[in-house]
């Protein structure tokens, strides 16, 4: 099979590494060959924290600048940062759902202008998808199940090699008992989000 790159950003304690591993558990039921890695940045002070998930045959554990099939941002400001990882045929999937950084909190910095930034994104990918991750998290019950919502846009894409079953049930294997009722119906949030758009 092809391999298929995927790039997490996030800030400290959104979750994108519980999301990685869901993804994980989903290729190792299936024998899929899958590599993962991440770095942390300053993640207890709000700091960005990126995860990579790699399913199928790879010569090099690294996705290189240009690389991405997909690229997941749990924050909008780290969707720009990380633009570099993408190329014509990397899928985007972003929230619209702001967590400043410190040094614009303390008004020691401008937030920029997100919609203008993903109007320019755009053309040059494969296809962006804007869907506010907390607001439908929230939905579910809970903020914490932001990630739940990604892996359902991400699944609605169809661009990973496994089944909307095949997720749900490396989440229900994957995480806490009593937030299975959540993480699954904020999962389904974030697959319907992606109908709208079609």
């Amino acid at each position: 099979m092809k391999a298929c790159k995927i790039v997490m950003v996030a800030v400290g304690g959104q979750g994108n590494l519980l999301a990685c591993r869901v993804l994980g558990e989903a290729a190792l039921a299936l024998n899929i060959p899958v590599h993962m890695s991440e770095i942390h940045g300053m993640a207890q002070r709000g700091g960005v924290v990126e995860a990579s998930v790699i399913l199928g045959y790879v010569e090099s554990f690294t996705i290189s600048d240009g690389d991405a099939d997909v690229l997941i941002s749990f924050e909008p400001l780290e969707t720009i940062r990380a633009m570099n990882r993408c190329n014509k045929d990397t899928v985007v999937i972003t929230n619209t759902n702001p967590l400043p950084p410190v040094n614009v909190s303390i008004g020691m910095g401008i937030y920029p202008d997100i919609q203008k930034a993903f109007k320019q994104m755009e053309p040059r990918v494969k296809s962006l998808v804007v869907l506010d991750a907390a607001k439908l998290a929230e939905e579910a019950g809970t903020i914490m199940a932001v990630n739940m919502v990604f892996l359902g846009a991400l699944a609605r894409t169809g661009v990973v090699p496994f089944s909307t079953d095949d997720i749900k049930k490396a989440i229900t294997d994957r995480t806490k008992k009593g937030f299975h009722g959540m993480n699954l119906k904020a999962f389904d949030l974030g697959f319907d989000y992606g109908v709208q758009g079609e």
